[in-house]
């Protein structure tokens, strides 16, 4: 597999009414994902809503996602746990289902220093051949690697990734000027203005309902240079970014698959579905770019 690159989208579980995983859902997210021209895929992050999980579900949505992808795209699985231990299992089963990466954030709530981060990084990219893409999002981690930590943690081999999901975009700066080629930089929350500052890639929530645009940024921007396209692009999809922003981005993924009359289900407490204020936000927001 190629460098990573490109709009990788942290993917929704869509669930049954019974709360089981939607198998079918989900299998019909991956084509339209991958038919729409998204360039990789991330099962099993905050959005993909794995602290619900249970180890048998997080196996489950890892292989369907694997085993329907086929190879057409790259597919990072998340696999973070607060425990070392429990990180590298998810790890390994991920690697066994023939994932590309995985994605981890730090332990978030053990309030670790920077060498217990680091410690817990260099043991699961001992145990494993796979590239790890660090995931910093201290708003939910209650952990901040600052661009210094993260270009400790390149040192590690097969630590090759970072999410930057803070509002810093000077951030992106600072990791190349100090990591330089050993770690590429995907932006979390700030995709359009991470690629102006020399990220190569972005983890999107929104590019659960529209991959092609939030794809297309990233080939305006990256691969054609062509800024005037990328802001076109990116003033359409900000209705969407606004509304998956902060604690809405499963509750807002999911009303919004829903104005779009594709439902995949409800969030699992503790999470709650959108209230009546978000979804009549969300039905706007589906009227409005014609996203029915």
């Amino acid at each position: 597999m190629s460098k990573f690159e490109g709009t990788y989208t942290v993917m929704v579980t869509p669930f049954q009414e019974d709360m089981a995983v939607d198998e079918m859902r989900l299998r019909q997210l991956v084509d339209t994902q991958i038919e729409q021209g998204i360039h990789g895929l991330i099962p099993l992050g905050s959005t993909g809503e794995f602290l619900s999980l249970t180890d048998e579900e997080r196996h489950q949505v890892a292989k369907i996602v694997t085993e329907k992808v086929d190879g057409r795209v790259p597919v990072l699985i998340g696999t973070t746990a607060e425990s070392t231990l429990d990180a590298i299992r998810y790890a390994k089963d991920a690697e066994a289902l023939g994932a590309d990466g995985v994605m981890i954030l730090p332990p978030f709530y053990s309030n670790p220093t920077e060498d217990e981060i680091f410690h817990h990084y260099r043991t699961i990219g001992d145990a494993i051949g796979l590239p790890i893409m660090v995931y910093n999002n201290p708003n939910a981690s209650n952990v901040d690697m600052l661009p210094t930590t993260i270009a400790r943690l390149a040192e590690i081999d097969n630590v090759q990734y970072v999410k930057e999901s803070t509002l810093e975009v000077s951030r992106v700066r600072d990791i190349l000027r100090l990591a330089g080629d050993r770690i590429t930089v995907f932006g979390g929350v700030l995709g359009f203005e991470s690629y102006v500052m020399g990220a190569k890639g972005w983890v999107a929530v929104g590019s659960n309902v529209m991959p092609a645009e939030f794809a297309g940024i990233y080939n305006a921007v990256v691969r054609d240079k062509n800024i005037d396209k990328a802001q076109e692009l990116y003033r359409r999809i900000l209705p969407v970014i606004d509304l998956v922003f902060g604690h809405r981005y499963v509750s807002g993924t999911k009303a919004l698959f829903d104005a779009m009359g594709q439902s995949v289900g409800i969030p699992r407490p503790p999470r709650l579905p959108s209230p009546q204020e978000d979804i009549a936000w969300a039905n706007r927001v589906v009227r409005e770019l014609g996203l029915k």
